[in-house]
């Protein structure tokens, strides 16, 4: 995967925007637009998060979802991942259209995934809190944190590990088992600084 532009960045943003705000607000999907840049045609795995600009950090949170794979091209995945994550995320109620203009976008555009080989007590020397993203898969169970949450929260390596599984349902130790596995991933993270505001490429640590 090739860096992400930043006015690429800020057209995700500004799509991811879009989409929310036409689908809350009109029951609508948009299409990619005519002027979408063809590298954005690439499939990448994409994640849409929305934020409330007025809540206390750890309270932000309004909804987030996305595609870890590249399944879709980001273009269209951005898209998806923006109305999933305005409607479709089960820890929240969707969103109304009396919240978007308290919400803020961020899109994280995401590597492909990359299994951590090796016994299981080595995983916390070989991920980097604040340049990698997690995904833990044990049987039916799966869970994914994005780079940036470990920094908001001041988790080190064994507690992100910890919340990765547990974001999958499964025991905070799971890590450590042999059946376990654990993938890593980086991400190139854009956001509204307001509503509609500069989007800013955010620096993860």
């Amino acid at each position: 995967m090739y860096r992400i532009r930043d006015e690429w960045g800020e057209f995700l943003v500004r799509l991811a925007r879009r989409a929310v705000e036409e689908y809350v607000r009109n029951g609508r999907t948009i299409k990619p637009p005519g002027d979408t840049p063809p590298e954005l045609w690439e499939k990448m795995g994409v994640f849409v998060t929305l934020n409330r600009r007025h809540a206390p950090p750890q309270a932000a949170l309004r909804g987030c979802i996305g595609f870890p794979l590249p399944i879709y091209p980001l273009v269209e995945a951005t898209i998806k991942a923006a109305i999933y994550a305005a409607v479709d995320d089960p820890r929240f109620p969707p969103v109304r259209e009396s919240e978007l203009d308290d919400l803020v976008v961020e899109v994280s555009v995401l590597t492909p995934p990359e299994l951590i080989e090796g016994p299981p007590a080595e995983r916390p020397g070989k991920i980097k809190v604040g340049r990698d993203g997690l995904i833990v898969e044990k049987g039916i169970y799966s869970g994914l944190l994005l780079p940036q949450v470990p920094v908001e929260w001041g988790w080190d390596e064994e507690e992100f590990l910890a919340q990765t599984c547990w974001k999958a349902g499964l025991p905070p130790d799971c890590w450590l088992d042999e059946d376990t596995r654990v993938y890593r991933f980086a991400a190139e993270v854009f956001e509204e600084e307001k509503p509609w505001g500069p989007v800013r490429r955010k620096p993860i640590v």
